[in-house]
Formats: structure tokens, sequence, C-alpha cells
């Protein structure tokens, strides 16, 4: 058992080789279980990372899950992250992360479109690997760039077909998908104005509103106190 202290950038070094564990540990000990072929990390009685040991001098293990927090909020961050090499090495950050990153950033803008990403990758802590890619096929499918709607279609990937053996047998229809408009409008514009029908609708008029403001001018008769007319009398 070990007990190093957490760097700022949430590592911590064992026999010469350094390790990830979540950023919300910084400036903290934890208890390390240093075993031959893997390192366990607690805090506390909690199980918060888990590596393959290291043996290269001055070798790194870096899990990008352990930055997501702070990523959400510096997003600029993550293009040139350690973190991000890592998992692009180690194949956890996939070609679907990746078109769904370039999509969600070109339709939300490099901030909005990472938070976006961030979102789906914390998915991963409560998903399974697989489902959570086909989530994100699905929705890019749709063109929809929201973790919500990943979320949605990987717990359907999750159920599989077994989730609708007690469904009442329908005939099939195609049917299309809702997709926003504001995001289809901004990946394509051209396209989105060119299928939209043509606007029939007369033009608005004001008229109303000018025969309101002439009321308004005509002057108002003058209101009498009727307590002047009593005293008068």
């Amino acid at each position: 058992m070990l007990y190093p202290r957490v760097d700022r950038s949430s590592l911590i070094t064992v026999r010469m080789a350094r390790y990830s564990v979540p950023a919300r540990l910084i400036g903290r000990k934890v208890r390390v279980s240093l075993r031959a072929s893997e390192l366990v990390v607690f805090d506390g009685h909690a199980e918060v990372a888990r590596h393959e040991r290291v043996v290269a001098r001055g070798g790194e293990s870096i899990n990008l899950d352990h930055y997501l927090e702070v990523l959400r909020r510096k997003p600029g961050a993550l293009p040139g992250s350690t973190a991000l090499a890592r998992a692009r090495e180690a194949g956890v950050f996939t070609k679907a992360h990746d078109a769904f990153w370039q999509q969600a950033r070109k339709v939300d803008g490099d901030s909005a479109g990472t938070r976006a990403l961030i979102d789906v990758l914390l998915l991963h802590r409560t998903m399974r690997t697989v489902d959570v890619i086909a989530g994100i096929r699905a929705a890019l499918t749709v063109g929809a760039v929201s973790a919500d709607v990943v979320a949605v279609e990987a717990r359907l990937h999750a159920a599989g077909p077994e989730s609708d053996r007690h469904r009442v047998e329908q005939p099939r229809r195609d049917v299309q998908r809702v997709v926003s408009l504001t995001q289809r409008r901004l990946m394509d514009p051209a396209a989105v104005i060119a299928g939209l029908p043509a606007d029939r609708r007369p033009l608005p008029s004001v008229a109303h509103y000018d025969e309101l403001l002439n009321r308004r001018s005509e002057p108002e008769p003058p209101v009498t106190d009727e307590r002047e007319g009593i005293a008068g009398s």
C-alpha cells in the first residue's frame, strides 16, 4: 500500500511512473494498491481508478474519463490535451466519437459542440461502449447532435429486439424521424430552404394599428369635478 498525493495535473507518481485519477482529487492523498500487473487507487474505501501497471521509467497511464468534468468547463482544452491523445492511441476515442464531434462543432460551434461530445463521453460511465457507439451512429443518421438523443438510441440498442416482444403487431410503415429544423438549417441552409414549400400567405398589414393611433390622437373631452358643481350650486 502506498499513499501518494495527487498533483495539479490530476496525476499520482508511483515507482517512477505516473497515473491519472479523477480531477476532483487534486491536492489530496489517495491509497494505492500496487499489484503485479495493475494498480488500483482508492479514495477512502471507494475505488476511483484502475490502471495496468506501467513498467517503463517515466511512463504514464492517462484516462480521458478522469478529466471530463474539467474539460466541460474548459472545452477549448480538449483538442490539444494529452488525455485525448492517449484515448485515441488506446482506441477508446473512436471514429464515431470524432464524427459526432465534427458534426456538433459544425452545428453548434466549437465550445457548445465540444460540450455535447463530453456529455456523450460521460454516458460511458453508465452504459456499455457498444451501446453508446450505436447511439452515436443512430443520432448522426437523423442529423441530431444531442447527448440526450444518443442516450435514448443507446438504451434502445441495449434493449435489443426483445423489447418489442410484448407489443401488439402492427403493419410496418415508413416513418420519417423528427429532426431539429434549426440543426438542419445550420448544417445545410441551401438544401433546407430549397426543400421548404412556397409561402403563399399575404403580406402582413398594420392598418388596424394605424386606426388605433388615429383614435388616440383625437382630443379627449375635459373631465369636470362633480364636487365643483356641487359647491357652485
